[in-house]
């Protein structure tokens, strides 16, 4: 079992609040604004400018990274002018906050997730457990009955990832460590080292996976499957 390639770039932004905040630009180009949603444009400038600030950056050096000309990084710190998604997009990018955060806008009411299970080809199922960009990323991943002389395919990136297992015997290849985790175990590595999770002929095994560039060590407890044969 690999991670998807989806699960590698979780980072790239797909704001939920990026579609609300084009649909609110549209409004404004051809009917108006509401009063909130003007507000809410109103104090984009302000916090454009303190990014920039707080990171000790030039209007000259953000217009090189950004495409946007230094007049109109001034006009839009100054309040002069309204942003379009076009010039929020890049900015938004280059500091590394969401789009959500960038207008300040309220969060939806309804904390639920929408969880949708991911169908793999190796009939492994994916669960996204997380909805914000960036940071540490949760799944949940449920592999099907594996075979003992299955031959890993060991992958390697960027990153830290933490497993834990909920049920089942989780088979870690880490390197050159053959590991067995059971139900309640963990294991947290630097994914760097080439890695592959996958079942054993002892059925089905259902996991957490938080995949991040940051972690902090747990403590692993396993059975090395040499020792088991």
């Amino acid at each position: 079992m690999v991670f998807p390639s989806w699960a590698l770039v979780m980072s790239v932004p797909e704001w939920p609040t990026g579609l609300r905040l084009a649909i609110i630009l549209a409004e404004w180009q051809n009917q108006g604004m509401s009063e909130h949603d003007d507000q809410t444009l109103d104090t984009v400038g302000l916090r454009l400018k303190h990014l920039r600030l707080r990171r000790d950056i030039t209007l000259s050096t953000l217009a090189d990274e950004t495409g946007i000309s230094t007049s109109t990084l001034s006009r839009l710190e100054a309040g002069l002018r309204r942003p379009t998604l076009e010039q929020l997009l890049p900015l938004a990018r280059y500091y590394g906050v969401t789009l959500d955060s960038l207008v300040d806008a309220p969060r939806t009411a309804n904390p639920r997730i929408d969880l949708r299970p991911m169908s793999c080809a190796d009939g492994s199922i994916v669960i996204p457990l997380t909805r914000r960009p960036g940071g540490i990323q949760a799944f949940k991943f449920v592999l099907p009955t594996g075979s003992d002389d299955a031959v890993p395919d060991l992958h390697s990136h960027e990153g830290f990832d933490w497993a834990y297992v909920l049920n089942g015997t989780l088979r870690l290849v880490l390197g050159d460590q053959d590991l067995l985790l059971q139900a309640g175990e963990a294991a947290e590595f630097d994914t760097r080292t080439p890695h592959w999770f996958g079942a054993t002929s002892a059925g089905p095994v259902e996991y957490l996976s938080l995949v991040g560039r940051q972690g902090q060590r747990a403590h692993v407890r396993a059975t090395d499957t040499e020792h088991q044969r």
